[in-house]
């Protein structure tokens, strides 16, 4: 087959999971009777000894993370109300309070793995022809849970990688407090939901234009003092309280390494893991650049497509996304508009590819199909491995094929610029197959990545192994774009 002579050069590069990597998490061992005697038994130690055993924790755990100290007051202040009434605590005392209730997660290890790779957005500095780059990866812990991590580097005019140092220290992001909703935003999504009635109605009628979580609240108890019994408030105040936890913003602290930042899950939407984000560079008409990440959150019962949007990774919001065709994993945006609508890739039926189109990012509602599985390396089902990159011949999506014995290979293919409903061309046989190097891990025989970009010359894929660790994989655009144009559609 012609597109077994491509010549794709696989990167001596592997990023693995490190145990050593931790962030801090509230822990919270039982219900409150149980908070309250660990809370009763710190309250008797004298301050002496209260001093000693902060020092102990501060000696054995400081290194480790960046001011451990206002983790710990947090999260005295999260088992305050559990304090018997009128107790006063030194500054000690609650420190030691809030470490009882602290503990350290490892984030990446069980696995780091489906990257997605973007320009970063700051390329000052790097030298002529070279090009500083940022990738994503789903990293997994304990309990299988799932985040979202990042590496940064560069790859020089030869294209050769370099990957920047990890930081030692990891900073896992908390949604800010003070997130506002737009009111007719939130009042289309309840539309979307099937959630809206009389109840939810009179709710928003006591909200603002722009609203935070807190006065979703309010609302809802003014109702209830106004109407003890309002028709559905039950229902209609878990949809409104859902939606309004559902948006949330990330702040960085200052002066934070890309490596350092840890998006771990933050709803009860998310609350078994966030999975595989396809970032993507988007550039509008007026030539703004925003970066978008689509991934899928997923509490243990059903997965809810999301979408993660920032200009420089400082604030970082974070929505739903909804409308008849958002079901499923594996959606990908397109990096720029097309004749004025948005446009994303999508899998939703589970088995062909669609291209989908939007005038709201937010609101997915019209889809064409692409193309199923044509050749037996994809008999199973084909999905996208990214955002499609635009070149002169079309747009090129790297795709995914899963086969006999469930083998995941990556493919390419290549769309038409103006429809890419139509298909120009497809590699009959795999880009990337998993060899017998890379075949074992946690989930074994699979190569599969959420994103790639051309530098200069070359089309650089970082892949991941069997859902273990992460490479890269290179090929000549020119040689690859050859071979799908001579490969037209059967």
């Amino acid at each position: 087959m012609a597109s077994e002579q491509l010549n794709v050069t696989r990167i001596p590069l592997r990023f693995t999971s490190d145990a050593r990597r931790v962030i801090t998490r509230l822990f919270l061992p039982g219900e409150p009777p149980r908070l309250r005697e660990i809370i009763d038994l710190v309250l008797q130690l004298d301050e002496p000894e209260v001093e000693r055993l902060l020092g102990e924790v501060n000696e054995f755990f400081a290194g480790r993370h960046h001011d451990l100290a206002s983790t710990f007051r947090s999260h005295y202040q999260r088992v305050a109300e559990y304090l018997p009434e009128g107790a006063t605590l030194s500054d000690e005392r609650q420190l030691l309070m809030g470490a009882y209730f602290t503990n350290e997660y490892s984030f990446e290890s069980a696995a780091l793995f489906n990257p997605s790779l973007v320009p970063h957005p700051y390329q000052d500095g790097v030298p002529p022809g070279s090009i500083r780059f940022l990738m994503s990866l789903r990293a997994t812990g304990e309990g299988h849970v799932s985040s979202i991590v990042f590496r940064c580097g560069t790859i020089d005019a030869a294209g050769y990688i370099t990957v920047a140092p990890v930081s030692p220290y990891a900073r896992s992001l908390k949604p800010a407090e003070d997130q506002i909703n737009e009111k007719q935003s939130f009042f289309e999504k309840l539309i979307e939901m099937g959630a809206y009635n009389d109840t939810v109605g009179d709710v928003l009628d006591m909200l603002p234009d722009r609203f935070t979580d807190d006065l979703v609240d309010r609302a809802l108890d003014q109702l209830a003092e106004r109407d003890p019994q309002p028709p559905l408030l039950d229902e209609s105040a878990e949809s409104l309280r859902w939606l309004a936890r559902s948006d949330y913003l990330l702040r960085l602290p200052e002066n934070t390494c890309p490596s350092e930042i840890v998006i771990f899950p933050a709803t009860e939407n998310e609350s078994r893991g966030m999975e595989d984000m396809r970032l993507v560079r988007f550039v509008d008409d007026d030539g703004t650049a925003t970066y978008h990440g689509v991934y899928t959150a997923f509490n243990g019962f059903r997965v809810l497509p999301m979408l993660m949007t920032t200009t420089d990774f400082r604030p970082v919001a974070v929505t739903p996304l909804h409308g008849r065709y958002v079901q499923n994993k594996g959606l990908a945006l397109f990096p720029r508009r097309l004749n004025g609508w948005y446009a994303m890739i999508s899998r939703f039926d589970g088995r062909n590819l669609f291209v989908m189109r939007s005038k709201n990012i937010r609101f997915w509602n019209e889809a064409d199909r692409i193309c199923g599985p044509i050749f037996p390396w994809q008999y199973v089902q084909v999905g996208n491995c990214g955002s499609p990159i635009e070149t002169p011949k079309g747009w090129l999506l790297i795709t995914h094929g899963v086969g006999p014995m469930r083998k995941y290979c990556i493919g390419a293919a290549l769309l038409d610029l103006n429809d890419p409903a139509r298909v120009i061309g497809q590699l009959r046989e795999p880009l990337i197959t998993p060899t017998q190097a890379e075949r074992d891990g946690y989930v074994p025989n699979v190569v599969y990545s959420c994103g790639s970009m051309i530098h200069r010359d070359r089309l650089i894929i970082p892949y991941a192994m069997s859902d273990s660790a992460t490479s890269f994989a290179t090929v000549r655009v020119a040689e690859l774009l050859d071979h799908l144009t001579n490969q037209a559609p059967s």
